[in-house]
């Protein structure tokens, strides 16, 4: 799976899951699965554009966060993207927010995402401090 971490003047992205989806109502950052045969780059551009109607024009491959929830075990790989082109919609009926790193920590994300929105606003993250 990937997941894309998009900056705005200091916020991130948090997408809500909507109704009818496993976790609905958990907060996570936007992405899906990769198909096979795939390249992680050209998942997150495609997820973007399907879930938000946005193509990410500028990132990179921060890190890769496994977690075991019951009933699987996902292997996320995320990335920082500084710079997307189109109009952000909620193409999949989603909420959608632009929040600060340290108010992403009060809102109710999917354990899956737990030590990104951690690190969201340290060090550990390459994009805080430049954008």
């Amino acid at each position: 799976m990937v997941a894309g971490i998009l900056w705005r003047e200091g916020r991130v992205l948090a997408v809500q899951r909507p109704e009818g989806k496993p976790q609905a109502g958990f907060w996570e950052f936007p992405g899906g699965k990769v198909e096979e045969g795939e390249a992680l780059e050209d998942a997150l551009v495609r997820e973007f554009e399907e879930e938000l109607g946005l193509t990410p024009r500028a990132f990179a491959f921060w890190r890769s966060e496994r977690h075991s929830y019951p009933e699987l075990t996902v292997q996320l790989h995320f990335f920082q993207i500084t710079e997307a082109d189109g109009t952000l919609s909620a193409l999949e009926g989603h909420h959608f927010a632009w929040v600060l790193p340290a108010e992403a920590r009060s809102l109710p994300f999917l354990e899956a995402d737990a030590a990104i929105v951690a690190a969201l606003d340290s060090k550990e993250s390459p994009c805080v401090f430049a954008i």
